[in-house]
């Protein structure tokens, strides 16, 4: 029966929130985007109107999981097996939550860049622009360290398999150098995204598993910022 008192209406809307983050993991992970976010907002000390700005839409992301939520309960109640029409709803409501979180994500970037990049910029000028030479030492220590891991693990090839991911480890270490050489935070975050593409392509193949994947991305990033950094202070 439908709630008459104020209170029962808010129960119920908690609990469909509560529903929605038990059962969908996406939600979760916009909580979870949220909170930091928040800190994030905190720390930098955004003005009013930019914090109202994020708070909106962060606020239409959860709305919009939610609404998709909705709807594939209401799906699977009418039509529990499967149906081309069924699918269709599920794809154009998921299409509405990722369309609510690209907004977002450039809402918060206008935003939050003003305030990240400088201290970002700065960081980088800190390590440093690479040499041609410690370029070439850094890609190449990657590689080999990646073979011994290999070896040491007796799991996959050194081009296919096993721990760690060798993609991942040279993807990073490229997206490191670049970044390095730049010194441009969204070059940066341009190469770093297409380092993830190329890791995420390994565990849509399942030659790798995450685990492997994100020790060949700390291992290639690690090894790469290390010779940066021993290079310039032997020069």
């Amino acid at each position: 029966m439908k709630p008459t008192r104020f209170i029962d209406s808010v129960n119920c809307a908690v609990e469909g929130i509560i529903y929605t983050a038990r059962t969908q993991k996406h939600m979760r992970n916009h909580f979870v985007a949220a909170l930091l976010l928040l800190l994030t907002v905190l720390f930098l000390k955004v003005s009013a109107l930019e914090f109202t700005l994020l708070a909106v839409s962060v606020c239409f992301v959860l709305f919009a999981e939610l609404v998709n939520t909705a709807i594939e309960v209401i799906v699977d109640l009418v039509s529990p097996e499967f149906h081309p029409l069924a699918k269709t709803a599920k794809d154009v409501a998921a299409g509405a939550v990722l369309v609510a979180a690209i907004g977002a994500a450039v809402m918060g970037y206008l935003i939050l860049s003003h305030y990240i990049f400088p201290l970002y910029k700065e960081l980088l000028g800190m390590i440093g622009t690479p040499t041609e030479m410690g370029t070439v030492v850094s890609l190449l220590a990657v590689v080999i360290v990646v073979v011994i891991l290999k070896a040491i693990s007796g799991r996959g090839t050194p081009l296919e398999g096993g721990l760690p991911s060798g993609h991942a480890a040279v993807a990073f270490s490229i997206a490191t150098i670049v970044t390095l050489t730049t010194q441009d935070p969204l070059t940066s975050i341009l190469t770093i995204a297409l380092a993830v593409m190329v890791s995420h392509s390994r565990l849509l193949l399942r030659i790798h598993s995450l685990r492997e994947v994100v020790l060949g991305a700390v291992t290639g990033t690690a090894i790469t910022l290390a010779v940066m950094v021993l290079f310039r202070m032997i020069g």
